[in-house]
């Protein structure tokens, strides 16, 4: 049986927590988004202002709420193990009966040790201390883990990395993205279902290599520019080569990186080139 009654999302204006909020309210649910600014109430979703990390205004939100969906993060261990323990806390006054959060495949296989590591990788350390803390809370809870985003994650690296004149390559990094749509498609389906504890992963359709991902991001964006590999050093990267922030039998997703860069960048005539490509060699 489902939990009924009033559903906060924490970071309810980002680029995931907006599309889960969008499909609660048009599967008819009450909404609330907790967000450090303010906003208008809008298309019957309350807005209300806290900030999780300053524990300012988080008891405030979460009255009333019998779910909560957390979606806010910063991919900094301090201030998301901040935020987690501020919203664990306020939420078991509260009553809270369903804390679902969204955490990234590889988080509990990945580690982040060295001050290396932490420059690089601390995303997946922030998600694994987020985790930690959700479970060991008395609330009934759901978490799931998902591969990198195409327009977040992956986009952001492709993009910024291309900005040099040589584009150093992580070699023997592998990523399997996922369309943000599909995360939010599966998050709300399973707010609305029963707590579960650890989800089963949600991962993209195919898995691609660095390389791939940057020069058909260079050939949809109009660019040229010179790729070197590189090899990464670490513990944490020596577990990407092996494959740990990969899930390939939770390949559920259905939106390619082919299909999101036909869509989203370059011109018309070269997205449509990228649309035609078959995926990785």
């Amino acid at each position: 049986m489902s939990v009924d009654g009033l559903i906060l999302v924490t970071g309810g204006t980002g680029g995931l927590g907006r599309r889960v909020v969008e499909r609660l309210r048009r599967a008819g649910r009450e909404v609330r988004v907790a967000s450090r600014h303010a906003h208008s109430t809008a298309n019957g979703i309350e807005y209300v202002v806290a900030d999780l990390a300053k524990d300012q205004g988080v008891e405030e939100a979460l009255a009333g709420s019998a779910i909560v969906v957390h979606c806010a993060g910063v991919g900094k261990i301090k201030e998301d193990t901040a935020q987690a323990q501020n919203l664990v806390r306020a939420a078991e006054r509260a009553g809270v009966h369903h804390l679902l959060s969204i955490s990234v495949v590889g988080a509990d296989r990945i580690p982040v040790k060295t001050a290396v590591d932490r420059s690089m990788f601390a995303y997946f350390a922030s998600q694994r201390a987020k985790e930690l803390v959700v479970a060991s809370s008395r609330l009934p809870w759901t978490n799931l883990r998902a591969t990198q985003f195409h327009d977040g994650f992956i986009l952001e690296m492709v993009r910024g990395m291309s900005k040099l004149p040589v584009v150093p390559i992580p070699a023997g990094f592998r990523f399997q993205p996922i369309d943000t749509d599909e995360v939010a498609d599966s998050l709300v389906q399973l707010a609305l279902g029963v707590p579960a504890g650890q989800a089963p992963d949600i991962a993209g359709p195919k898995i691609y290599d660095a390389d791939y991902l940057f020069r058909t991001y260079l050939e949809a964006a109009g660019k040229r520019r010179a790729l070197v590999r590189l090899r990464m050093p670490g513990e944490a990267a020596a577990a990407i080569r092996s494959g740990a922030n990969l899930s390939p039998s939770r390949a559920v997703g259905v939106r390619t990186w082919e299909a999101f860069l036909a869509a989203e960048v370059g011109s018309p005539a070269r997205r449509a080139a990228v649309a035609r490509s078959s995926g990785p060699p």
